[in-house]
């Protein structure tokens, strides 16, 4: 049971703890529970040579053994879908998931508002105008970013400075020891969903202004605010080339103002697109990017990573459901079939021919026995070796 696989990970929990909750599953189940033993033993052996502890001591490091268990690269607890996980000795083939693999991600946001996060859990930086975005616009804006990128990622992030995360600077207040390193990334493709441009009517509500403990806009005093909204603006170098060819502009103005009383209507407009990318990409970065190319600004609100490398919804993912709904003896062989061989294997598929061959075991397992129906009648009936006495 060693070998990687990927899950589904819902909105609204961080991969960390999503991941926990898969541990224990796996840990629990009789499925692990061979591998588990044995590497308790491993433990029992190794520390049994050690006069300095108890056999109490030794076998509580052993029983606190859980599933050896990793991801190849973290969601938002905004976003959702693949998470690629290793399982024992396949956490070590997670780098090349963290480091190499293309991802394709799903996208929505609302153009108007920016924010400290870049998506819809952070405060209010700016709010700007949007009547002048068009979706011919948003299509040959898509264009500059395709292609070879620079990219300055969100301070609302798990990249590390000095061994820290960025967030945690963000949380505590603390300014950074050095600037964010600016990152160079390829978006191989940027689809915009044209029917789904500037809509208005969806689901998703407009960000309030928080006010502070002086009754003012938070936003006021985030706005100038260096680590937050005033990374440079890149375009793809296939774009400047093609626009230095061209005379194509290379530069846009400062995200436009709302008027004097001005404000933003209740329903922003949308943009919904779909996104080929390489690791390192960070789609917040890139929706910020995007709605200030528009000379505007943009935040996320959905968020959906439908593939990474060969693992891809619909085909070769898993539910967490999976591993807490079904039958062991149905999980257990397909992802075990997983992890060996990798993400060849059709997941409902597999499950479907599993719980066949489960289902014919049993009727094969079962024994013809003599049962009185209610009318006084006898009737010869199947029933599992485990039922009868």
């Amino acid at each position: 049971m060693n070998g990687i696989f990927a899950v589904y990970k819902p909105s609204g929990v961080s991969s960390a703890s999503f991941l926990q909750d898969v541990q224990d599953v796996f840990t629990k189940s009789s499925v692990f529970e061979p591998h588990l033993e044995a590497a308790k033993n491993a433990v029992r052996f190794n520390l049994g040579t050690n006069k300095r502890m108890s056999k109490e001591k030794i076998e509580k490091k052993a029983n606190q053994l859980k599933v050896k268990i990793g991801h190849g690269g973290t969601l938002d607890p905004l976003a959702s879908g693949v998470l690629v996980v290793g399982v024992g000795s396949g956490t070590k083939k997670l780098s090349h998931y963290l480091l190499e693999c293309e991802k394709t991600y799903e996208a929505k946001a609302l153009f108007g508002i920016s924010t400290t996060t870049g998506d819809s859990e952070g405060e209010i930086i700016t709010q700007n105008a949007i009547d002048h975005i068009t979706k011919e616009a948003i299509n040959e804006t898509a264009k500059k970013f395709i292609g070879d990128l620079k990219q300055t990622p969100p301070i609302f992030s798990s990249l590390k400075v000095n061994g820290k995360p960025l967030y945690e600077y963000a949380r505590e207040g603390i300014p950074l020891p050095t600037a964010i390193k600016v990152r160079e990334v390829k978006v191989k493709d940027f689809k915009i969903f044209e029917e789904d441009s500037l809509r208005t009517d969806h689901e998703f509500k407009k960000l309030e202004s928080e006010l502070d403990e002086n009754g003012v806009p938070k936003e006021h005093g985030l706005a100038n605010n260096p680590t937050l909204n005033d990374s440079p603006l890149y375009f793809s170098t296939q774009y400047l080339e093609e626009a230095q060819k061209n005379n194509l502009p290379t530069e846009v103005g400062n995200p436009r103002q709302l008027k004097e009383n001005e404000s933003l209507p209740e329903k922003l407009p949308l943009v919904h697109f779909i996104a080929d990318v390489s690791s390192g990409t960070y789609i917040r970065s890139l929706i910020s990017d995007f709605g200030r190319a528009l000379e505007s600004s943009a935040y996320m609100v959905e968020l959906i990573r439908k593939k990474q490398s060969e693992w891809e919804l619909g085909k070769n993912v898993f539910t967490i459901e999976d591993f807490t709904t079904r039958d062991e003896k149905v999980w257990g062989p397909v992802l075990e079939k997983v992890l060996e061989l990798g993400g060849d294997i059709n997941v409902a598929k597999a499950f479907e021919e599993a719980t066949a061959k489960l289902k014919a075991k049993e009727v094969s397992d079962s024994v013809e026995v003599e049962t009185t129906e209610a009318d006084g009648s006898d009737v010869s009936k199947k029933r599992p070796i485990s039922e009868v006495e």
